[in-house]
């Protein structure tokens, strides 16, 4: 008896503690008007990857700016802004005129991959 307790308690774990990828899609795009596959594409046209660790980007191993994983779950960006949709396109578009010291580069995103680009990042929680 006690088996089974522990195989259903181990089963439900798991079960709450997986995320569902297409739920994750379907959330980042209701939340920010873009596409989750596409910004993941875009993250590494404009060289994200350079700087950054990025779960699913090819060669997004960068130690130069903070590792992007669970980006889409914390409570703040870059340290200074509200974690919501409107502030992640906002600092993904113009870092500087967030934070005229950070280090992150305007790369010329332009608004509409901004929000394919913070689509993608949000799936990341």
């Amino acid at each position: 008896m006690s088996r089974i307790v522990l195989v259903t308690c181990a089963t439900l774990s798991l079960l709450c503690g997986c995320r569902n990828a297409s739920a994750d899609a379907a959330e980042a795009t209701a939340m920010t008007g873009g596409d989750p596959s596409r910004g993941r594409v875009i993250a590494r046209k404009y060289g994200c990857q350079s700087c950054h660790s990025i779960p699913g980007v090819p060669g997004g191993d960068a130690r130069v700016g903070p590792p992007l994983a669970g980006v889409g779950g914390r409570s703040f960006i870059a340290g200074v802004l509200n974690n919501s949709p409107e502030n992640m396109i906002r600092w993904i578009l113009d870092p500087k005129s967030v934070d005229s010291l950070t280090a992150m580069p305007n790369v010329g995103v332009t608004p509409a991959d901004a929000r394919h680009i913070a689509a993608y990042l949000y799936t990341l929680r």
